[in-house]
């Protein structure tokens, strides 16, 4: 049987998926957690481990941006990006490590990504790229890392494309009737496709990592 566990600063969302799933096999729990805060993740991985035990699989899917150039931003605005877009993931990411190799797990950890951490194609998206090409760094510095311990942990960096999901008013990338107006014009992905590449990724068998994936709506340049 699953068992999920759904770290998110709106846990009512969560609480929504879960009992859109009751009836089915496993099960889906929410824990409210501001990836941005390390004090959260410590305590939502405390209670995995304290009420679920081993963590096999890690998927990192939070993101904030904002449309602002970064001339015009401030320190807190960079910090909070950075916080949550990669030290929240790397924080995630060190505590499923070490629960893994507590429990001597041959797990996979998902990072949800973006296209944007390969190529900068539109102006006023601050520090969003700069905090997605570091995610390449660190699955790249994971990688070596986990090679050498002899671990057969599997990192999958999933980067798509612009993506149907409320992330553009929830995460503050739509601040403009321009910026508003300019994403209903692009092609665009839907969550299943994502869903489906992490599925893949993980169906993979035991010798075989897809390190990198990108996902893009046909039309999207």
């Amino acid at each position: 049987m699953f068992q999920v566990v759904g770290l998110a600063r709106r846990k009512e969302k969560v609480n929504e998926l879960a009992k859109k799933l009751e009836g089915k096999s496993g099960k889906l729990y929410s824990i409210e957690t501001d990836i941005s805060k390390e004090e959260d993740i410590l305590s939502a991985f405390q209670w995995v481990k304290d009420n679920l035990g081993s963590i096999h699989i890690l998927i990192n899917n939070a993101g904030i941006g904002k449309n602002l150039k970064f001339t015009d931003t401030d320190a807190e605005t960079c910090r909070k990006i950075l916080d949550t877009n990669l030290w929240g993931l790397s924080n995630a990411t060190r505590e499923a490590l070490k629960n893994m190799q507590e429990n001597n797990i041959d797990g996979h950890i998902i990072n949800i990504s973006s296209t944007l951490g390969y190529k900068v194609s539109a102006p006023n998206l601050n520090m969003y790229p700069a905090t997605k090409f570091a995610l390449r760094g660190l699955q790249e510095t994971l990688k070596v890392e986990l090679a050498s311990m002899g671990s057969k942990v599997k990192i999958t960096t999933v980067s798509p494309g612009i993506v149907d999901t409320d992330i553009w008013e929830v995460g503050g990338f739509i601040s403009t009737k321009e910026s508003e107006e300019h994403l209903k014009q692009q092609p665009k992905l839907q969550a299943q496709d994502v869903a489906d590449t992490v599925i893949f990724a993980l169906s993979t068998p035991p010798h075989v990592q897809i390190a990198e994936v990108i996902v893009q709506p046909v039309g999207e340049i």
